[in-house]
């Protein structure tokens, strides 16, 4: 079985732990995909070039980022760049032969370009143009399993490979946690999403909520209602993984003590394939 890490790129998550643990994994003969994330070393190096980063939010109230041409280049810069390369290194030093992939290389990652997208301002809805993002839709899982079957651990960072309606490639920005939950879903495997808190609270202030599973449609409806701010894009991209394909998702604290074998383990909020509707029932539901 294959395991699918995403280490968010939160300030107050440090990615050590769950190298070390990365590092055991493999040793043990398990396989394992490392994805992370970036945004705050992004938005930083922006700040020291005297760049403001730009978010917006959807009609449907979601907060993302708008990657410009000039964020675009930032990000190309940080994320297969500087964040990709530190975590091959420190998997080297942990004894791991890590290879760093970016979502443009043997289009491990594509999908269409989105050169525009609806925001809300001010209460109105428009149209923002210039972006430079994109919604995954095709995975190379060959070249991961090649690369597994070498026994290498791959490192996997956006951007991903966006097709423009010319035909040609532009590199785009995607989110981290979709990116991983659609590796995980190619690949059928278990995927971890390691954050600064241990998974999805009722209260969001307050731990001791903690959801710890969910294995049914109602149970996950319960997890989607209490998901706000950052963790909703979590549990939007644990449910892709689902319908993807993955074994299984669970929300798990990056700064635990072994934090992958114990979110596998079930440390954190554990989403099953059961919570996914069954597509009778919701024609079922429908109809009537």
């Amino acid at each position: 079985m294959t395991t699918v890490v995403k280490i968010g790129g939160a300030r107050a998550v440090d990615p050590e732990g769950a190298l070390a643990d990365v590092a055991s994994l493999v040793e043990d003969g398990e396989d394992v995909v490392l994805t992370h994330g970036g945004s705050t070393a992004v938005d930083e190096t922006l700040e020291e070039l005297g760049e403001e980063p730009t978010y917006v939010e959807t009609p449907g109230g979601v907060v993302g980022r708008f990657t410009d041409e000039r964020t675009m280049d930032v990000f190309k810069m940080v994320m297969p760049g500087k964040l990709n390369t530190d975590l091959v290194e420190s998997l080297h030093n942990e004894g791991v032969d890590a290879v760093g992939l970016s979502g443009t290389d043997g289009k491990l990652l594509s999908g269409k370009r989105k050169s525009a997208v609806r925001v809300k301002e001010d209460g109105k809805k428009k149209i923002k143009r210039g972006d430079h993002s994109g919604k995954i839709e095709s995975v190379n899982a060959d070249l991961l399993e090649t690369t597994l079957a070498g026994g290498y651990t791959p490192v996997v960072s956006v951007p991903i490979l966006g097709k423009e309606k010319s035909g040609g490639y532009t590199a785009v920005n995607a989110d981290a946690d979709r990116a991983a939950a659609a590796i995980a879903g190619a690949l059928e495997a278990d995927l971890v999403l390691l954050t600064d808190v241990s998974g999805v609270y009722e209260d969001p202030d307050d731990e001791s909520t903690k959801i710890e599973s969910a294995a049914t449609p109602e149970e996950f409806a319960g997890v989607k209602d209490a998901a706000e701010g950052f963790m909703t894009k979590k549990v939007m991209a644990a449910e892709e993984a689902l319908e993807g394909g993955a074994s299984s998702v669970v929300v798990a604290d990056a700064n635990a003590d072994e934090p992958i074998s114990s979110a596998l383990a079930g440390e954190g909020t554990t989403l099953e394939p059961g919570v996914l509707e069954d597509e009778d029932d919701a024609e079922t539901e429908a109809a009537e």
